[in-house]
């Protein structure tokens, strides 16, 4: 395996009227698992055409290891990549189609590349498919094909450009966590493509956020879902999506006064964590995550309560989505015993710990850096 780094990298098309992704730098260590994610268009699948050598890049470098392949043929690069599409040859079988990359880059003998395809068809659980052809195989079984294919090469690096959006949601849940399996086994240097941010959540060492070929964020998990770098990143990531309103802020001594969504919205602020990223602003973002709206009983009277109208009840097995008429979309997840009816008024809250500042203008979190700086003695 390799790590793979690429440098300022960028694509234009239609000779520069379009950009598909601007100035993106990032730095995959060896045996990591990458995720890519990012809004249809945001230029994530030309990224990792342009580390396969499907693409060449209008500037920017790309390295494999410690070699540049930015002008270097794809076929040279030792890279193995998996499509949404398959992929898969129709009219040579399942055999044939795993060993077609082993006898056009390896110089193994017809009996060493009908063992290695035969060892990765049995980790594949495909082993009783090998003499069928791809018409006759379902959708879950071509996908193991694909991966199969792939990794029989043995290559320094794996792409997947959403190999499972063709899958139906059960067979995408079992695909997921058997790529994860493959991946802890063998070690996999990878670059995984999806638009589905759950799945870059659940797959990932590391995701990376893209928007409008930008990269907007990268980390952990769990630290872009609790710490995202913008406003944009904070919507994206989490379902349902972050609640946001923009709100006017009064500052009172050590204390401000966060209002607004036409008087529906009140809420003091007296952290001292929070009212200093405020500094002078008359004006910000609010964010805050559905799963952190919590609905009081009648008898608890707490402070920054917010008294609400609710819209719309959505009942999804564990939980309860509550639509409230705070905002357009203001979306509280509760927990299933918690059942009001449409119209009915409820009280809620929310810790001040829970709560993301963005910049009014530029969206950027006014908290992210006091949150994850180091703490000190």
């Amino acid at each position: 395996m390799a790590t793979v780094t690429l440098d300022a990298l960028r694509k234009e098309f239609d000779s520069g009227q379009i950009v598909a992704v601007d100035d993106v730098s990032l730095d995959v260590d060896d045996g990591e698992f990458v995720t890519v994610v990012g809004p249809s268009g945001c230029g994530k699948s030309t990224t990792l055409r342009m580390i396969a050598g499907l693409e060449q890049p209008t500037s920017g470098r790309i390295r494999i290891g410690d070699r540049d392949v930015t002008d270097v043929h794809a076929r040279k690069r030792d890279v193995a990549m998996v499509f949404q599409n398959y992929a898969l040859y129709p009219h040579k079988t399942v055999e044939q189609n795993m060993a077609f990359g082993l006898r056009m880059s390896t110089d193994l003998s017809k009996e060493e590349r009908r063992e290695r395809v035969r060892e990765t068809a049995e980790m594949m659980g495909i082993e009783g498919l090998l003499d069928q052809q791809p018409g006759e195989l379902s959708g879950g079984q071509k996908q193991r094909v694909a991966l199969g294919r792939a990794i029989v090469r043995e290559p320094d690096v794996f792409l997947f450009d959403e190999p499972l959006s063709n899958l139906d949601a059960k067979l995408r849940t079992t695909m997921r966590t058997e790529i994860q399996h493959l991946q802890n086994e063998l070690d996999i240097t990878a670059i995984y493509v999806t638009h589905d941010q759950e799945e870059a959540m659940t797959m990932g060492d590391r995701i990376v956020i893209l928007n409008d070929g930008e990269l907007q964020q990268t980390g952990a998990p769990t630290d872009v879902y609790r710490n995202p770098a913008n406003e944009f990143v904070g919507g994206f990531v989490g379902s349902p999506s972050m609640n946001f309103l923009n709100v006017g802020v009064e500052h009172a001594g050590s204390s401000a006064l966060l209002s607004g969504a036409d008087g529906r919205f009140e809420y003091e602020l007296t952290d001292d964590r929070l009212v200093g990223a405020l500094a002078d602003r008359d004006a910000v973002t609010v964010g805050i995550r559905p799963e952190d709206v919590f609905v009081l009983d009648d008898g608890d009277r707490r402070a920054n309560a917010v008294e609400t109208t609710v819209d719309v009840v959505e009942p999804v097995g564990s939980d309860n989505y509550l639509h409230l008429d705070i905002a357009i979309e203001f979306v509280a997840r509760v927990d299933s015993d918690v059942e009001p009816e449409v119209g009915d008024r409820v009280r809620v809250a929310f810790d001040p710990s829970d709560l993301h500042l963005f910049d009014a203008n530029s969206g950027e979190s006014l908290l992210r850096e006091k949150r994850t700086a180091p703490a000190t003695a």
